[in-house]
């Protein structure tokens, strides 16, 4: 069980760190900067979020398969840089940050990455804090996409090991 645990952390971790520094950076992007298609952008990042995974998986699964890729963390970590949610929750929040902020510091000489990481991230912090918990309970309660992703028990998450114990157990008990 200490392996599942750990494996756990180990997704969980990961994903969370991909997928918000991607939702963050996007919704700097489709918040600050104004670019031709920005709005195109964010709809159809938006209508990702309309098509339910189960109609998505197969494609997945046979993609990953095709990059060699399953049974390894990359499967869960791959898909974490479209996090659409988060962008929406960035962008939105991001708008309600003054631009001002961004001009002073491009007319002082900031970089773009600069101008981000140390101006705008530091006030997002309670909307990061939200996406953390928002991805963490659902990254730990995934039992679908482990359950086709991985093949070997030692990389098992928590909720697959649990699902294959209380299995296993199961079949124990038939006649």
């Amino acid at each position: 069980m200490f392996r599942y645990i750990v494996n756990s952390g180990i997704v969980a971790i990961g994903v969370i760190v991909v997928s918000i520094v991607s939702a963050l950076l996007s919704g700097y992007a489709l918040s600050k900067i104004r670019f031709k298609g920005s709005s195109l952008v964010l709809v159809l990042a938006l209508s990702t979020m309309m098509i339910p995974f189960e109609m998505t998986m197969i494609p997945q699964y046979l993609l990953f398969h095709t990059l060699n890729l399953i049974d390894t963390y990359w499967v869960f970590y791959l898909p974490a840089l479209n996090y659409a949610f988060g962008t929406f929750l960035a962008k939105q929040f991001m708008d309600q940050l003054p631009t001002a902020l961004r001009e002073a510091a491009i007319i002082d000489g900031a970089k773009e990455r600069t101008v981000f990481w140390k101006i705008y991230f530091p006030l997002c912090i309670p909307i990061v804090a939200t996406m953390i918990i928002l991805q963490f309970l659902a990254v730990w309660n995934d039992l679908l996409w482990p359950l086709l992703a991985l093949n070997s028990p030692d990389k098992y998450t928590i909720q697959l090991g649990l699902a294959m114990f209380t299995y296993n157990q199961g079949l124990n008990k038939l006649p």
